[in-house]
């Protein structure tokens, strides 16, 4: 569904846990009898013969932590499956109680830590950071505070592995930790051939905090694309639901019709400027993050895909004499700051965007300086 500009759309936009005796007290007995069974001396899960039973308190920067990456962080040996099962055995509690992987933690709260197995963390599939490469991530910063990293992804550059890919920037996150303990985490994804704004958390609470804001719609993305030819309509929304295909040549999304059988998308467009029917440059805002949101949008919600994108928009997605690199810019981001406040970041076109935009004619303003507001405005 395509709605103009002057059609408004409106919507409206902890678990019970129970306490069960722990060991000592399951198998009490009276003073000068204390004989427990077998069983209560064996370390659970075959872990060896490692009998500490340890209390941690959670640390105000961690949070709003998952209580599964909160064991990865400090227990990078224990693997998600034993820590399930210790979990689903009540092993593991939080301030006493059951919890599950999923259990978001709080400021202060004890994690009862059960014997876990000796050894050193799982062989990460990672290469050292190259002098060449750490100098050209810390080249890519454009802001960076305590609690954040934004960065100006280029072209062509992937943000995670994948099938053949070996060199990412996930994988070279240690050249940016500028001093921290731990490495900075990505809060969300760009796709490799998209060029611009990428953000990451330098602490765990800063990652909680980033992560619900982009969950609950807190985070104006703003892109900036060039599509060919020009949509009918110049602004508005697209509301298409897309649905994942498999396939030889890796992942692919398709707008369906039918809402169940697709997860919801949502884009609010506007056109900048055109060149008769050749080409438009066009402001997009998802307010949905799906997966090649954008150029499925582009291609078959506004019948106009974005120039270079021969995935989606096939050779419709290319015109004589202009570069064949994607043509989509993640521009500017509008963000709650985790210390208070609101950051405003922009990011300049990439050279082949520059080189199109000046063979049509398109003027875009100059890019501003990321900033920092006292308050965020609603």
């Amino acid at each position: 569904m395509i709605r103009g500009a002057d059609t408004q759309d409106h919507e409206g936009r902890a678990g019970d846990h129970r306490c069960y005796p722990c060991h000592a007290h399951r198998y009490a007995r009276p003073a000068g009898k204390f004989n427990p069974p077998r069983l209560a001396l064996q370390a659970p899960l075959g872990y060896g013969n490692r009998m500490t039973i340890e209390t941690r308190i959670v640390a105000d920067a961690e949070a709003d932590t998952r209580l599964d990456r909160w064991f990865r962080r400090h227990f990078p040996q224990l693997t998600q499956g034993a820590l399930q099962k210790m979990l689903r055995t009540g092993q593991v509690r939080i301030d006493g109680r059951r919890a599950e992987a999923s259990t978001r933690l709080a400021s202060g709260q004890e994690v009862r830590i059960p014997p876990l197995p000796d050894g050193p963390p799982p062989e990460r599939d990672q290469q050292p950071v190259s002098e060449d490469d750490a100098a050209m991530l810390q080249r890519l910063v454009l802001h960076m505070d305590a609690s954040l990293i934004v960065l100006d992804k280029p072209h062509g550059l992937p943000v995670q592995g994948g099938p053949g890919i070996t060199r990412h920037l996930d994988g070279m996150l240690d050249a940016l930790r500028f001093g921290f303990e731990e490495r900075p985490r990505l809060v969300h994804r760009l796709d490799r051939d998209t060029s611009g704004l990428l953000l990451l958390a330098r602490t765990p609470l800063a990652a909680a905090f980033l992560a619900k804001e982009f969950r609950g719609r807190g985070v104006e993305k703003t892109y900036w694309a060039v599509v060919t030819p020009p949509p009918q309509i110049e602004e508005g929304r697209i509301d298409i639901p897309l649905a994942k295909l498999g396939g030889p040549r890796g992942e692919r999304m398709q707008a369906v019709e039918d809402p169940s059988e697709g997860a919801r998308a949502v884009t609010d467009f506007r056109t900048l400027d055109s060149v008769r029917s050749r080409a438009a440059w066009l402001e997009l805002k998802p307010l949905t993050g799906r997966t090649h949101q954008l150029r499925v949008h582009c291609a078959e919600g506004l019948g106009a895909p974005i120039l270079g994108d021969g995935k989606y928009g096939g050779g419709a997605a290319h015109l004589d004499g202009l570069p064949n690199e994607l043509h989509l810019h993640a521009r500017a981001l509008r963000l709650p700051h985790p210390e208070g406040g609101l950051l405003e970041a922009f990011s300049a076109l990439p050279p082949h965007m520059k080189e199109t935009f000046g063979f049509f004619g398109f003027e875009s303003q100059k890019t501003p300086k990321p900033r920092r507001l006292a308050a965020a405005r609603r």
